[in-house]
């Protein structure tokens, strides 16, 4: 048996390419003290693996030779920890690889047999927990406002518009074309969808927010940020949670023009991350899986297959080509 691994041959300059990674086949790792061996069956593909791979952020960057960095989950197929036995399916950082041997306390999350690994790393996963706390943690949405959504076809911003509209507010998505934009609308019951793609965003930001925009959840950063910056309402509040459209760029994103508004406007711009809030992971999933329950939430997700197609799974999520939670099957 062998293990396969993708490993990090350099920075990415620009749109992520296959050379910027080596696959390589080593030997099945042997738990050792304390460990244990996970087999890998689903990788997540984030927009925040850009980063990971890019510099220092939050965590401390991959070092070129490593394996890349993911969130995945899998059985453990051998244990040398009480608290672990085989069988179990576990959720944690585990990388681009078909195995892993580590030491599973509070660094992997054991799941719960008859959860399907796809609600598992979707909904009921880190970016449910992400748009839970960002919206209503950070936003601090109240009945009757408006929630503008940026990247709000993808996982995390598809969760946030569905919440806002339980908290009885108007939930606003920007996507990129017709078909994601009539599944917000259709299909998750946002109030609007603007295409960036082929309508003018200012423009249609003030079509379908007179008043102003009282929340501005922010995926993407850029013009499309600045946009929202200029209708922000009084007291408006903006919540970043990432800036997708500058991770695969070589150069650094532009200015913003409209940042003065949040001094007229009395505003509010605050970003935050998700493991900041997982003492209280709990009380995010049990509000979600009641939702999901109820039927008050959706989700989607893109699975693609074949570790192999790691690279290309993860560039997805930058040429637009996801709906939902972006996943990768690695094994049955």
């Amino acid at each position: 048996m062998k293990n396969r691994q993708w490993l990090l041959a350099r920075r990415p300059e620009g749109a992520l390419k296959d050379s910027d990674f080596t696959f390589v086949e080593a030997e099945v790792p042997t738990p050792g003290e304390g460990e244990v061996l996970v087999r890998n069956l689903m990788l997540s593909c984030d927009p925040t693996q850009r980063t990971w791979i890019a510099g220092d952020t939050y965590l401390p960057a991959v070092k070129i030779g490593e394996v890349v960095r993911s969130f995945g989950a899998g059985r453990i197929e051998a244990s040398n920890n009480p608290g672990f036995k085989v069988g179990d399916m576990v959720l944690g950082l585990v990388g681009w690889q078909d195995y892993v041997a580590m030491k599973p306390d509070g660094e992997l999350n054991t799941l719960p047999r008859e959860t399907p690994l796809e609600l598992a790393m979707g909904v009921l996963g880190m970016i449910g927990v992400t748009a839970y706390f960002g919206l209503l943690d950070v936003g601090r949405p109240v009945a009757g406002e408006t929630v503008v959504v940026s990247g709000a076809a993808g996982a995390t911003g598809s969760i946030v518009g569905q919440i806002a509209k339980i908290k009885g507010c108007r939930a606003i998505g920007i996507a990129g074309g017709p078909k994601k934009c009539r599944w917000l609308t259709d299909d998750l019951g946002f109030d609007a969808a603007i295409d960036y793609k082929s309508e003018n965003v200012k423009a249609r930001l003030r079509e379908l927010c007179p008043k102003g925009i009282d929340i501005f959840f922010d995926n993407v950063g850029g013009p499309i940020l600045d946009a929202a910056l200029a209708r922000l309402a009084m007291r408006g509040r903006i919540v970043i949670c990432g800036g997708v459209s500058a991770y695969d760029s070589a150069e650094p994103p532009p200015g913003l023009k409209n940042y003065l508004n949040l001094v007229s406007k009395r505003g509010r711009m605050e970003g935050f991350l998700v493991f900041d809030y997982l003492p209280r992971a709990a009380e995010a999933l049990g509000a979600l899986a009641g939702w999901v329950k109820a039927g008050k939430l959706k989700h989607r997700v893109d699975v693609q297959r074949g570790l192999e197609n790691a690279p290309a799974t993860l560039r997805r999520l930058f040429e637009g080509k996801n709906e939902g939670k972006q996943l990768l099957r690695v094994a049955e």
